[in-house]
């Protein structure tokens, strides 16, 4: 591996760590020395990268930070590609047309060779379960992004239908189905809703805080959301 090649994965192991990461957790990640992190991670600093922290405290690289031009592995290249057509194939209409924006501005900014690898790709996505959204995704994921309610008309699976307000803090894509993963103020609790049930979607004014009836369960909610994933995935 050069040493350009180090110092790109230097910066990207550095930006999979949200908090400071020790030397020695970055140097072993890297498979390289401990000497030879501290003087990669001054060279990068010199270069001007927000690298802030020092040895025996840790290192965290400041948000924001870019290292034109892009620069991927082959199987990052396929990840991207794959990634973005199946998305491209969802139902979710502005999330779709999203994806092939940002895999052409994507394409825009790599150099030749990267760029005809990606226009190469072999990777296809299938043909996914015919499915017609009656409901506006994109208006539960910027609710979820706004942290506000939602209200909405939802039949369960005997066809009782129930009025339900509901904190959203999560869409799951599974094959045939969305679900929205929610704090239920009518059951008090999570609960999940498929989105071919649900009518009469609109969003609330009301924003999500501290005193905001399941604000506390729905934010501290990380491994339940979780268990609900697993469970819900099960049962669809």
């Amino acid at each position: 591996m050069s040493r350009s090649e180090r110092l790109l994965d230097l910066i990207q192991c550095l930006r999979r760590h949200r908090r400071p990461v020790s030397g020695q957790a970055l140097a072993d990640e890297l498979g390289i020395s401990i000497r030879t992190l501290y003087r990669d991670i001054a060279t990068l600093q010199g270069q001007g990268a927000p690298i802030e922290g020092e040895a025996g405290v840790g290192y965290v690289l400041k948000p924001g930070f870019m290292l034109p031009p892009l620069m991927f592995s082959d199987e990052e290249i396929e990840a991207i590609v794959l990634g973005s057509r199946w998305v491209a194939k969802q139902p979710d209409q502005r999330l779709s047309a999203a994806a092939a924006n940002a895999l052409a501005k994507i394409a825009a900014v790599l150099p030749d060779d990267l760029r005809e690898d990606l226009d190469a790709s072999t990777l296809l996505v299938g043909p996914s379960a015919a499915a017609i959204e009656s409901i506006d995704l994109g208006l539960v994921r910027q609710a979820i992004r706004n942290e506000r309610k939602l209200g909405f008309l939802y039949r369960d699976a005997g066809g009782a239908a129930s009025e339900r307000v509901v904190w959203p803090f999560a869409l799951g894509f599974f094959d045939k189905v969305r679900v929205v993963v929610a704090w239920c103020e009518m059951r008090q609790d999570f609960r999940h809703f498929r989105t071919d049930r649900i009518a009469e979607l609109h969003a609330n004014r009301h924003a999500l805080s501290a005193s905001s009836p399941g604000a506390a369960q729905g934010m501290a909610g990380n491994a339940r959301q979780a268990a609900w994933f697993e469970m819900t995935a099960a049962i669809i």
